[in-house]
């Protein structure tokens, strides 16, 4: 059936197909026909980060930016959904078109540049939710937002979503926003993690409860880059970290009419990148919890990602070439594994 549906939405712009199928997916979600069509969601309950995940798939940051849809999204059969990324303000992000398929390789280019509603109106949606998985939220800063200022712009965020999150992940990878990836390394990396970590804390204590923070990183580094972030992580004691962002490689996909378009890419492509990533963290941090993201298109993906070193993955692209089933054949992969 997906097949059908997925050759007639790929005849019309990218941007506005990914409108009109989460609004078909809410419609769906509303006359409870999710669960008639992919039935119930895995049971695979596994505890991390002081958390219960009932199944190891997740749904990545970036495909429900404001937690419009997280409802429908979730009845899916997400053990959990990360939404976002969310800043303090809205913006809208950059100029269309900024979303391209690259279908003869499964991939997907972006250049969206974080636009989103804002993160009150990201908040108001992820407390009014009746999805009962964990919800992540990802937080970044904005556009006009300096790189030397921008640890204000996470902290405000933080701040924010603390109450409505079961995670937060801190995004410093985005290939969209101008001068971000730098802080991804050295004394920058130290200098905002640190005094995030800090108000994390801080506000973990003020609620009762603690709040795992994670971070997005990049493929694009070398063997010492990793280990550079490795340390970071580990200095300054963050929860987990979610491997990888999109690529701005283009070596996998150099013959595509579309290849040089200015984003991220992401997809097929970046499954090798994002587990060696993930195998290297893996060396320098062997008991981290590692969230595995990038060209998961089956359960045999899911397996392979897991086989890397991570203890939960998570899909995007692979769900826009496969379809929702996809969920449900990546959750049962991986319970076959234990």
């Amino acid at each position: 059936m997906y097949p059908i549906a997925r050759s007639l939405l790929f005849r019309l712009d990218p941007e506005t197909t990914h409108g009109m199928a989460l609004n078909a997916l809410d419609a769906l979600h509303k006359v409870g026909g999710i669960q008639r069509l992919y039935g119930k969601p895995v049971s695979d309950p596994v505890a991390l980060m002081g958390l219960r995940f009932p199944n190891r798939i997740g749904l990545a940051a970036g495909l429900d930016k404001n937690a419009d849809h997280l409802d429908a999204l979730g009845e899916l059969g997400f053990g959990f959904v990360e939404v976002g990324t969310v800043t303090p303000k809205a913006q809208p992000g950059n100029p269309k078109p900024r979303l391209f398929r690259l279908a003869d390789h499964e991939a997907i280019i972006n250049r969206f540049g974080f636009n989103n509603k804002g993160v009150a109106h990201l908040v108001a949606q992820v407390k009014k939710r009746h999805y009962n998985g964990i919800v992540g939220i990802n937080i970044g800063k904005n556009l006009t937002t300096s790189v030397e200022n921008a640890l204000d712009d996470y902290l405000l965020c933080l701040d924010a979503v603390h109450g409505a999150a079961d995670y937060i992940a801190v995004n410093i990878s985005s290939p969209n926003t101008p001068g971000l990836r730098t802080l991804q390394f050295g004394e920058q990396l130290d200098a905002l993690l640190g005094p995030i970590r800090a108000k994390s804390r801080e506000l973990d204590a003020q609620a009762g409860r603690r709040v795992p923070l994670l971070v997005k990183i990049a493929p694009d580094m070398s063997e010492e880059e990793v280990a550079l972030v490795a340390g970071s992580i580990a200095r300054n004691e963050l929860d987990g970290v979610i491997a990888t962002n999109t690529t701005v490689s283009r070596e996998a996909v150099q013959n595509d009419p579309q290849a040089q378009e200015v984003g991220g890419l992401s997809g097929k492509p970046v499954f090798e990148a994002s587990n060696t990533v993930i195998r290297l963290l893996r060396k320098h941090l062997p008991t981290l919890p590692i969230i595995g993201v990038g060209g998961i298109d089956s359960g045999e993906a899911a397996r392979a990602k897991m086989a890397a070193g991570a203890d939960l993955v998570q899909l995007y692209s692979g769900l826009i070439y496969q379809g929702p089933g996809l969920v449900k054949q990546c959750a049962e992969a991986l319970k076959q594994i234990g």
